[in-house]
C-alpha cells in the first residue's frame, strides 16, 4: 500500500506493494495447506517469506500490515515466522447460538454498517423460529452519513422487518432515541447495558447482536449464551447449501429432493438445518421417528415430512401434526388403520403414506409378494393415499456391487408399476441415496434422497473435492504441564512420558463423543497446524495429549475434525465411519451456526 502526501515529504515511509516498488514488495501468496498461507517477499535486496494461519484475502491483507510494521520495528526474521503462525482468526461471519430461556442468539458483531445489518436482519427474521424479535444494536461508525438520517434510516427498516424490541447501545444512537418506535431502551457503553439490564426479560426471542467491535458485544454474547461448554460444533450454512447445490445440477429436469435430516439432522442440529433447507426449497424432507417430525412442526417446518420408523404410539402424533409415514408391512399398515379410526379423518383429507419395498437390503419393506393384500387394504380405505413407493439400495458405493444394485432397481421398477396401475394415481417413485445421486443417473424416477453427502461426506472419493466441509469440532487448552520422562498420565496410569514432555488438558472426552478407543497414541488431534497424540486414557470430561515442541498457550484452539483435519480421517483411526461420529456428539456441546 503507497502513501504520498505532501505531509510526508523528507520523512522514511515504510511501504508494502504487490504491484510496485515498495519497501516490502509482495512477489507470492501460496496456500500449501488448506486454512494456510505463505506470503513471499524482498525486503533489503533479500528473499523471505512468511507463514500464517489464514487463506483468506481480508486476513492476507491483515497480515502483512503486521509483517511490515514486525520490520520496521527491527524484529528478526526468525521471530516473525514464529510470531505470525500464532495469529488466531477473528470472526467474520453470522453466528447462530442456542441462549437462553429458549432464545436464539445471532451474533454478528464483527462489524457495523447499515448494509450488513439489512442482511443480519433477513437473517434473524429466517433462522429463528420465535415470533418475537429483539436487536441489540451500537452505534454505526463511520458511516458519511449524519446521524439523524442514518438512523431514521434504520428506525425504518426495523419497523420493516417487524422487529419488536430494540437496545441501543452506544452514544449517537442513544441522541437518536426519538427515532425510533416500539419498545426502545438506550445505554451509553456496553458495561453499562450488561449491569443495568435485567436478562430474565428475554425469553423465547431471537437476538441479533450488531455492533462495532469496539463495543465488544462479546460480553453480551457470553452472557447470552445457554452453555458454556467450550467444545463446540461449528456448523456452517453456507457449505450445507452449496453441497446442496451441487447434488442439484446432477438432477434432470423435474426430479425431486428430499433431505435426510434424521438423528438431528446427522448431530448437527435438527431445526437449523431444516429451516435452511426449507429456505432453499427442497421438496420434501425424512425422519428416523414421529418426535422428530413433531419437533419440526412446532419450530414452523411446513415442508412435507416423511417418518421412516412408525411405532405403534406414535401414529396419533403423525396425524395431528400432518407427517407421513413409511408403512413397510402389514403390521404397520394395522396401526395406522386403527389410529386413522380413532382420530375420525375426514375422507377429503388422507394420510399420505410412503410404501417401502425391499428389494434385497433386507432391512425394513414389503416382500412383492406382500404388496397385492396391502393394496387391497389401502385401496378400501379412503383416508389414506400412497403418496410415494420407494427402495433402499444396499451397496450403491461399492463398484463391485453394481450387478447386484441394477437388479434392487429392476426389481423395484417391476412393483413400482404395478402399485402404481392399481392406485390409478401419480405416485413419487425414489431409489437413489447420495451415493447413487451421480453413479445411477437413469433411475432419478421422480425423486432422489439426499444424506450424507449434504453434510460434506462424499460417499465415493472421486466426489469428495466437490464437496464442502459443512461442521468443525473445536475445544481449547485447560492446562498445560511439564511431564518429567517416566512419569504417568490419566486414569490406570495407561500413558506414559518417554520423553520430557509438554502436556495439554482439553475439556472433551467421551461423554461429549471423543470416543475412548482414541487413547494411548490411537488418536490424533490438531493443535498449531500440527496433528498431536492423545497420551493416556480418554476421561469422561477430558483428553490429553502431546504438545512437546509446539509453542502453545492455554486458551489455544484445539480442532478434533473441521477443514485443517477431515471427520473421515478421524473416523478412520476409531476404525468407524462419519455417520456414527456425527451423531454421537453429545448433546451438552454446544452447536453454532454461522454464514458468511
Amino acid at each position: 500500500m503507497i502513501i504520498r502526501s505532501e505531509i510526508l515529504d523528507g520523512i522514511s515511509a515504510f511501504t508494502w506493494s504487490r504491484q510496485q516498488e515498495a519497501t516490502l514488495r509482495i512477489t507470492d501468496v501460496s496456500h500449501p495447506q488448506k486454512q494456510q498461507s505463505r506470503i513471499s517477499g524482498i525486503y533489503n535486496d533479500s528473499n523471505i517469506s512468511v507463514a500464517i494461519p489464514f487463506s483468506d484475502e481480508a486476513s492476507i491483507e491483515n497480515a502483512i500490515h503486521c509483517w511490515s510494521l514486525m520490520l520496521l520495528l527491527g524484529y528478526d526474521q526468525e521471530t516473525i515466522s514464529q510470531r505470525m503462525l500464532t495469529l488466531t482468526p477473528i470472526a467474520m461471519r453470522l453466528e447462530l447460538i442456542e441462549g437462553i430461556n429458549n432464545c436464539t442468539i445471532i451474533n454478528d458483531s464483527y462489524n457495523s454498517d447499515i448494509n450488513s445489518l439489512e442482511i443480519a436482519l433477513d437473517f434473524l427474521n429466517q433462522h429463528t423460529q420465535q415470533t418475537e424479535k429483539t436487536v441489540i444494536l451500537s452505534d454505526i461508525l463511520q458511516s458519511g452519513k449524519s446521524d439523524v438520517y442514518l438512523y431514521k434510516k434504520i428506525a425504518g427498516m426495523l419497523a420493516q422487518k417487524s422487529i419488536h424490541r430494540l437496545i441501543g447501545i452506544g452514544q449517537a444512537i442513544s441522541k437518536q432515541s426519538e427515532q425510533f418506535s416500539g419498545e426502545a431502551v438506550f445505554f451509553a457503553t456496553t458495561e453499562d447495558f450488561l449491569k443495568t439490564f435485567s436478562f430474565t426479560k428475554f425469553h423465547n426471542q431471537g437476538i441479533l447482536l450488531k455492533g462495532a467491535r469496539v463495543f465488544e458485544f462479546e460480553q453480551i454474547s457470553h452472557a447470552l449464551q445457554q452453555k458454556a461448554h467450550e467444545t463446540v460444533l461449528e456448523i456452517n450454512l453456507d457449505a450445507l447449501i452449496h453441497n446442496l447445490n451441487y447434488y442439484r445440477s446432477k438432477l434432470q429436469a423435474g426430479t425431486r429432493m428430499m433431505a435426510m435430516v434424521k438423528a438431528g439432522s446427522y448431530g448437527m442440529g435438527s431445526f437449523e438445518v431444516a429451516n435452511a433447507l426449507q429456505l432453499h426449497k427442497v421438496d420434501y424432507l425424512a425422519v428416523a421417528y414421529a418426535d422428530e417430525g413433531v419437533e419440526l412442526r412446532k419450530a414452523g417446518i411446513t415442508l412435507p415430512i416423511m417418518v421412516m420408523n412408525p411405532d405403534h404410539d406414535s401414529f396419533d402424533a403423525i396425524i395431528s401434526h400432518n407427517l407421513e409415514p413409511e408403512i413397510y408391512n402389514l403390521r404397520v399398515l394395522a396401526m395406522l388403520e386403527d389410529a386413522i379410526r380413532r382420530n375420525l379423518l375426514p375422507r377429503n383429507k388422507p394420510v399420505k403414506i410412503h410404501l417401502k419395498i425391499d428389494t434385497g437390503m433386507h432391512r425394513l419393506g414389503f416382500e412383492a409378494a406382500d404388496i397385492e393384500l396391502a393394496l387391497e387394504l389401502i385401496l378400501a380405505n379412503r383416508r389414506i393415499y400412497v403418496q410415494s413407493v420407494f427402495t433402499h439400495l444396499a451397496s450403491s458405493d461399492i463398484p463391485a456391487d453394481d450387478d447386484f444394485t441394477s437388479s434392487q432397481i429392476a426389481l423395484f421398477t417391476v412393483v413400482a408399476d404395478k402399485i402404481i396401475n392399481k392406485v390409478g394415481h401419480p405416485v413419487l417413485r425414489h431409489v437413489l441415496n447420495t451415493a447413487a445421486i451421480n453413479r445411477y443417473p437413469d433411475a432419478q424416477f421422480d425423486m432422489v434422497r439426499l444424506g450424507i453427502g449434504l453434510y460434506g461426506i462424499a460417499p465415493m472419493a472421486s466426489e469428495q473435492q466437490e464437496l464442502q466441509n459443512v461442521s468443525a469440532l473445536k475445544s481449547t487448552i485447560s492446562q498445560i504441564k511439564h511431564i518429567p520422562a517416566g512419569e504417568t498420565i490419566g486414569y490406570g496410569r495407561a500413558g506414559k512420558a518417554d520423553h520430557d514432555m509438554l502436556l495439554a488438558t482439553i475439556p472433551i472426552g467421551y461423554a461429549d463423543g471423543l470416543h475412548r478407543i482414541l487413547s494411548n497414541g490411537r488418536g490424533h488431534i490438531f493443535i498449531k497446524n500440527k496433528l498431536v497424540p492423545v497420551i493416556g486414557n480418554i476421561c469422561m470430561d477430558m483428553t490429553m495429549a502431546d504438545v512437546t515442541g509446539l509453542e502453545v498457550k492455554e486458551g489455544d484452539e484445539v480442532v478434533i475434525f473441521g477443514d485443517e483435519r477431515s471427520l473421515s480421517e478421524l473416523a478412520r483411526e476409531m476404525g468407524t465411519i462419519p455417520y456414527e461420529i456425527l451423531t454421537g456428539i453429545s448433546k451438552r456441546v454446544k452447536r453454532v451456526y454461522f454464514q458468511e
